[in-house]
């Protein structure tokens, strides 16, 4: 398929000379969410009392479907939203009785995990037992094995490794160790929602799933949101007001909540990010694009950047280890990682040259997207070559 720098053209114009290659870290946002934000602000002064209402009688089933059909849920009843995935997190580990927790990990997990896992072990609130991914090609069966030999309350991992790129195989197998008496698994989707395409219908029941609108959602922040699965943490001990609507169960005098995943409900947000995650899905629905459509048009043009990396067509980065190449067909990240004791400075002068890529100690990240073509990548390789 082709780009489609049409349906992003207010942000294109913005900064026409720039070359946008961090699709995986601030994905450019389309002109759909420019008019979905436009009727937040308008439906919230035309409603203004009757505002939550509508928020929750129209804008929240709505994108509890979208979620539901792209993850291929049974029930958008299981889906909840939140600002960012760290309320989320906080709200499900609340729940567990024991303490201190026993959380299986990696030392790979997103910065919100890294520096709150760290701050419960200081605080004695955790034990933490981490996985190195280092060497990746054994990082799978090591990590089920680990979960395997027990005692564990908790069980957190990535969909898709934010720095590395690289993709965990083994859901199947954690989710049959989940159980609600632990542990509970939490599967981090963040670089997975929308980059590649995603089936939990058989897992649904067992794991807990948190991405966001940030990045491939192209929806900005805070449409972040958390699939619930029956039965697991029937009471957080972290709740908000939200919570108390609905069928509610609990002890009798006691706190009571939905038997949903409104149970994970927090307090007053600002519903904007769910107007504009509505109007992009809106947007890819009429445009008849699908998460595969655009990772296969995003995986023709990393192979066309890693071949010329690879003949040495982009200067210095040839001489860069790339840690997730393009091979088959498989699901994968929507970015090329690269790891080289320079990344930092090549970042740098990429910027300069007015190309945007992102960096993580000394991995340099290039991401594509559906706003990027052919042309585009040939410019890239070209200001590789020149600025490297």
């Amino acid at each position: 398929m082709a780009a489609r720098k049409d349906l992003f053209s207010r942000a294109l114009s913005l900064d026409p000379g720039r070359l946008h290659f961090a699709a995986h870290s601030h994905h450019l946002w389309p002109d759909a969410s420019f008019d979905a934000q436009v009727r937040a602000w308008v439906e919230a002064n035309r409603f203004a009392d009757r505002k939550w209402d509508l928020i929750f009688g129209d804008v929240v089933p709505e994108a509890q479907g979208q979620v539901a059909r792209e993850l291929n849920l049974p029930s958008p009843d299981s889906v909840v939203f939140a600002p960012n995935t760290h309320e989320l997190l906080l709200r499900i580990v609340s729940g567990l009785e024991r303490k201190p927790v026993r959380i299986l990990s990696t030392d790979g997990e997103f910065h919100s995990f890294r520096r709150q896992a760290q701050r419960w072990e200081e605080a004695g609130e955790a034990v933490v037992t981490r996985v190195p991914l280092a060497p990746f090609e054994t990082f799978s069966d090591r990590f089920v094995e680990a979960a395997q030999t027990g005692g564990f309350d908790l069980i957190v991992v990535s969909q898709v490794f934010f720095r590395t790129g690289q993709v965990f195989d083994r859901i199947g197998d954690l989710a049959a160790l989940a159980d609600p008496a632990g542990p509970w698994v939490v599967l981090d989707g963040y670089h997975g929602f929308m980059a590649t395409p995603t089936d939990l219908s058989a897992v649904a029941d067992r794991i807990f799933y948190v991405a966001g609108g940030y990045k491939y959602a192209m929806a900005g922040e805070g449409a972040c949101f958390l699939h619930a699965p029956p039965g697991f943490c029937p009471r957080p001990v972290i709740t908000g007001w939200f919570a108390e609507f609905g069928d509610l169960e609990g002890p009798p005098g006691g706190v009571q909540y939905r038997a949903d995943g409104g149970r994970f409900w927090g307090a007053t947000f600002d519903a904007s990010a769910l107007y504009r995650f509505n109007g992009v899905r809106r947007m890819l629905g009429e445009a008849d694009l699908t998460t595969a459509d655009i990772a296969a048009h995003a995986r023709a043009l990393m192979k066309r950047f890693q071949d010329a990396v690879a003949a040495g067509a982009a200067g210095r980065l040839a001489g860069a280890d790339l840690i997730n190449p393009v091979a088959g067909e498989a699901a994968r990240a929507r970015f090329l990682a690269f790891r080289h004791e320079d990344a930092q400075t090549w970042r740098a002068k990429l910027l300069e040259a007015d190309v945007v890529t992102d960096v993580r100690d000394d991995v340099i990240r290039f991401g594509f997207g559906l706003y990027q073509d052919e042309a585009d990548v040939d410019r890239l390789i070209e200001v590789c070559k020149r600025a490297l």
